[in-house]
């Protein structure tokens, strides 16, 4: 156990990095009520009733190789003892984190479960991440080698996928709602308040970011997947698996089927109503096939003024990466371009370190670099060589050696005049970095650098090969992201609810210890009657344990008089009963 944290850690979660260890929070099974146990077992007996005729063969087999079981919420301790021998881990969070972590929380191979649990009310369906979700959900696809190794690379590639502003704003608008909607006795007013402004981003016309198209894929294979025949297609995307609405309804030829293919890319999605269409992958390896297209489309591979530029509206931190492996990890705030778009001049503002495949230049971190970088890119002007491809005749000539003044300009016009102190060079040994002293720099009329900034730091390299979210190495900045300011709101209990959740303990002992007391039934049904309304699932735990043939009848009377005024509950109500009679007529 890791007492600073609270949360039972292992090899797995130990190799995180801690900008993404901040997100973890403990368990904390104790809080799970009588009713959120009761939810489960509903949930799940109901799924796997529908689910093995209709979900991926891994699914059923997958809930036993992760340890979740049917009849009560999983612990993380289990589900971690036995992930681990398929190489995966699971870590409880508050809801949703921002897209980055999540990614590279799966790159990681951990699995992000947030650890609450939906209310009754929204049973069949909510947009908030929950344990049923995450683990019921995502886990027992995992124990699929094929769709294990997706996950891990989709997450790999989405961690470097490069966000807009407005991805951080859906992400928060999304996490507000999904908070409220699951908060016990939030005003309705302020949920809709919160589903407008959801929408109101959702239908804006932007363009769509590397990150957001990430998601597309991420949401119509991982979260809404369909594999196999087109016709008759088997269900493997955890957000279907774990909604027993949307499950059985995504089958009716009212929902298109598309074959899966680099297009879902660019097809958005509405997190607050069923989807209208979902993708059909022949198999999961076919999943890794438009993956890997996608990726060569990203920035990461690209690179260039065009991934420079989404760096920049990010405003987030990312990383370039130049032509002779340099890599430097920022807020980038200016690229100076030329006519043909290529990068001359990059910036960035506050704190920024250096770094050589993925790992920090030594003396070159955010410490050494707190207020920013900047420098200029490509060949010196008349000779049209870079400095990274001259050779030991070609550097004499121009004095880039030690102590020497070196005085240059390049294609693009920047002048660099200064006083050469040192070189870094990389593996095959070509110059990556010049320091200098009394330096200035210049571009037309414009001076930027002076000597009284100090030690001009020049990286060399004509192009920008690569660039992506994040850092080149993780512990350049500890804090990358930023957890959201707004948090699960833990509602005060009620005396009724306090007492509601004793009958739901006294109605579990009976049918665990298979003790026959009608007389308590007989109660606790009466007590329901007149000061719980709206409940129905206990109803259901009562039908499914008494013997009592007049108190069955009373039972289904009063669900059926329910559905009448609530024809919302006519399938769960209807569903819960058909689920207790395939139960009988087995153990009959």
């Amino acid at each position: 156990m890791n007492s600073q944290k609270g949360y039972e850690s292992n090899e797995f979660i130990d190799r995180l990095p801690k900008h993404l260890k901040q997100f973890i929070k403990p368990q904390n099974y104790e809080d799970y009520t009588p009713i959120d146990q009761a939810v489960w077992r509903y949930v799940m007996r109901k799924n796997v009733i529908y689910l093995s005729q209709s979900a991926h063969e891994s699914y059923l087999n997958g809930l036993e190789k992760t340890g979740i079981g049917i009849e009560k919420i999983p612990s993380m301790y289990g589900m971690n003892r036995i992930l681990k021998e398929i190489g995966w881990a699971a870590v409880a969070v508050d809801g949703f984190i921002p897209p980055n972590a999540f990614m590279e929380f799966q790159a990681y191979k951990v699995l992000v479960i947030a650890s609450d649990i939906r209310q009754l009310e929204n049973i069949e369906y909510t947009p908030a991440p929950d344990i049923i979700h995450e683990s019921a959900g995502h886990a027992p696809i995992i124990a699929n080698p094929d769709y294990a190794e997706y996950l891990r690379r989709l997450g790999d590639v989405g961690a470097k996928a490069i966000l807009s502003k407005h991805d951080m704003d859906l992400y928060e608008a999304v996490r507000k709602l999904s908070i409220l909607k699951e908060a016990e006795g939030t005003p309705q007013e302020e949920i809709d308040q919160a589903a407008d402004e959801v929408n109101r981003l959702q239908d804006m016309e932007v363009e769509l970011s590397e990150m957001a198209k990430m998601r597309n894929l991420q949401w119509w294979t991982v979260e809404y997947g369909l594999i196999g025949d087109l016709e008759n297609p088997k269900i493997y995307g955890a957000g279907l698996l774990s909604s027993i609405g949307e499950s059985k309804s995504c089958m009716s030829e009212k929902v298109k089927k598309i074959p899966y293919s680099i297009d879902a890319a660019f097809q958005k999605f509405d997190i607050t109503q069923p989807q209208p269409q979902l993708y059909v992958t022949p198999d999961f390896s076919y999943l890794m096939q438009v993956l890997e297209e996608f990726s060569n489309t990203l920035s990461v591979r690209k690179g260039g003024s065009k991934g420079l530029k989404k760096l920049i509206n990010s405003q987030m931190v990312g990383t370039i990466e130049l032509s002779t492996g340099l890599q430097v990890s920022g807020n980038f705030s200016r690229a100076i371009l030329t006519e043909d778009n290529e990068v001359v001049f990059f910036k960035t503002e506050g704190p920024t370190a250096l770094a050589y495949r993925e790992k920090e230049l030594l003396g070159h971190g955010t410490k050494y670099h707190p207020n920013g970088f900047s420098s200029p890119l490509g060949k010196l002007k008349n000779i049209s060589l870079a400095i990274e491809d001259m050779g030991p005749v070609d550097l004499k000539a121009y004095n880039f050696y030690d102590g020497k003044w070196l005085s240059f300009e390049f294609e693009s016009g920047v002048k660099v005049e200064g006083m050469n102190v040192t070189g870094i060079r990389n593996l095959q040994g070509k110059l990556m970095l010049i320091q200098l002293k009394d330096c200035t720099v210049t571009y037309k009329e414009e001076a930027l650098f002076l000597p009284e900034y100090g030690i001009f730091d020049m990286v060399v390299g004509k192009e920008i090969v690569s660039a992506f979210a994040g850092a080149a190495d993780h512990n350049s900045f500890p804090n990358l992201y930023h957890a959201s300011e707004v948090h699960t709101i833990k509602p005060e209990k009620s005396k009724e609810t306090h007492l509601l959740e004793k009958h739901y303990t006294t109605i579990k002992e009976l049918r665990v210890n298979e003790t026959k007391d009608e007389n308590k039934l007989l109660e606790i049904y009466n007590i329901l009657k007149s000061t719980y309304p709206n409940e129905w699932l206990l109803y259901l735990e009562i039908l499914e344990i008494t013997k009592d043939e007049n108190l069955k009848n009373n039972i289904r009377e009063h669900l059926t008089s329910m559905v009448n005024l609530n024809p919302n509950l006519s399938n769960l109500i209807n569903e819960g009963i058909e689920i207790i009679e395939k139960n009988i007529h087995k153990e009959a």
